[in-house]
């Protein structure tokens, strides 16, 4: 592998890791209905494990309210249960053939739960990018031991790594302030 090559894939790598975390973030509950909240919830039907948006459309009519309308209405009650299962502080009511989820107004020590939640997921997230600067790291020492490459590019090359693992590590950082106070907004 070259350096250049080296550096996109820990870039990608890192950029990934960054998403993967924004799509996390949408799990977490705030104040307001986001089919994000549930649509990767698994549900048992149909003799196994089914995500909720492989079985259903899930929309937020109103800024408090989740509409979930399976495709199939014998999938109702697996569903309804699933979301019971998943502890998320919700609780479905079965309309017709729909289910209605009604977001109460979160108390401040569930907000602070939340917000622990969120600094988990980030510091995980920081791991993992931590790691992608290692792993590029000891790539660049490979090649530069397998030679065509200088010492001075190598450390060129190691200090885009860590320039990168910064840039990376303040989106965290900014990501898991605007999720906090999103959260803790009233």
């Amino acid at each position: 592998m070259t350096i250049p090559q080296i550096l996109a894939e820990a870039r990608e790598k890192m950029q990934k890791t960054e998403q993967v975390l924004l799509h996390e973030f949408g799990g977490v509950r705030t104040g307001k209905a986001s089919a994000t909240l549930v649509e990767n919830l698994m549900v048992d039907a149909y003799g196994s494990q089914m995500r909720l948006r492989e079985l259903a459309g899930i929309t937020a009519p109103e800024p408090r309210v989740l509409v979930i309308q399976p495709w199939d209405v014998t999938t109702l009650h697996p569903i309804e249960k699933a979301i019971q299962k998943a502890n998320l502080g919700l609780n479905p009511a079965i309309d017709k053939k729909v289910l209605r989820i009604v977001f109460p107004e979160l108390s401040t020590e569930r907000r602070q739960e939340f917000v622990k939640i969120v600094r988990k997921m980030a510091e995980d997230s920081r791991v993992a990018v931590r790691h992608v600067r290692r792993e590029a790291i000891e790539q660049l020492k490979k090649t530069a031991k397998a030679g065509g490459v200088t010492e001075d590019e190598e450390k060129h090359a190691e200090k885009e790594v860590q320039k990168c693992h910064d840039e990376y590590i303040a989106k965290i950082d900014q990501h898991v302030a605007h999720k906090e106070k999103e959260i803790m907004t009233v």
